[in-house]
């Protein structure tokens, strides 16, 4: 029995240890900037026009953006992309929205690609209320005309940004209703890491806050994010709201795996913002 206690004992001290070590290198478990490499990628994609943006953050911070105008567009697409790499890595990306055709301004938080500093929860709040700014103040888009597309770790920054701004729409592809809801799912054999973690990330929350159209989109068999806690930011988003259920394995690459799907339920979409003003 002695000898129970003391392995039991031992097992307590270590999942105590791991649960401190999670909260210490948090950071570093969430913010993958150099993954592939900071600057890896195609900083001039021929033939998309992209125009550097420079802004400073209300904290001081530099950040680097992408604005691509195409002709004829009506809606901007205000973006924001996943926890790791950066905004070249995701040209195709952009190329497929500015071809729907509408406007683009890709956020680069800070501490990726170009943009200085480093990232934190509130941090990249901070960047997307600046790049808000930028469109509503700089570039005069009617607020209305805006719809926030957040990707992965980016639909927990768009959700945030649409709970405080006025938006025409909210895109969320491969969502997740919070940090801890992700804990739980992905680390299932270390109870109460969503209770240590100081990251919240808490779109299910905000998405009360949220009365603007919503549209979901989600692999079906996402790796990382797993299709169900798609379905659960789904249920918990206001009407009107439309659920985009793209069938393959993805994890932002809806665009690349079912562009025909996903092209048409964007545009039916913006259909439903141009009716509703």
């Amino acid at each position: 029995m002695k000898r129970l206690l003391q392995y039991l004992a031992a097992l307590l001290i270590a999942y105590v240890l791991i649960l401190v070590l999670a909260r210490v290198f948090e950071d570093h478990l969430i913010f993958f900037p150099n993954f592939p490499g900071r600057l890896t990628g195609d900083w001039n994609p021929h033939g998309l026009g992209v125009e550097d943006v420079w802004l400073h953050t209300s904290d001081g911070v530099k950040l680097h953006f992408w604005w691509i105008a195409p002709k004829n567009a009506e809606f901007t697409f205000l973006c924001f992309h996943g926890n790791a790499a950066n905004i070249a890595n995701r040209e195709d990306i952009y190329r497929f929205l500015a071809d729907l055709p509408v406007n683009v301004l890709a956020v680069e938080y800070r501490g990726y690609g170009k943009s200085e500093g480093s990232p934190t929860e509130a941090g990249l709040y901070l960047d997307a209320q600046a790049a808000y700014d930028h469109l509503v103040r700089e570039r005069g888009i009617p607020p209305q005309k805006i719809v926030v597309f957040g990707v992965s770790l980016g639909t927990a920054v768009a959700a945030d940004l649409v709970s405080q701004r006025e938006v025409g729409g909210l895109v969320l592809e491969a969502p997740f209703p919070s940090a801890k809801a992700v804990a739980r799912r992905v680390y299932p054999f270390l109870p109460g890491l969503g209770s240590v973690v100081r990251s919240k990330f808490d779109t299910a929350a905000k998405l009360k806050n949220i009365h603007v159209p919503v549209l979901v989109a989600h692999c079906s068999s996402d790796p990382v994010i797993s299709f169900p806690l798609g379905e659960e930011v789904f249920r918990a988003a206001n009407e009107p709201k439309t659920f985009l259920r793209i069938n393959g394995v993805c994890h932002e690459e809806a665009t690349l795996v079912a562009p025909g799907q996903y092209r048409a339920g964007l545009l039916e979409f913006l259909s439903r913002l141009k009716s509703d003003h």
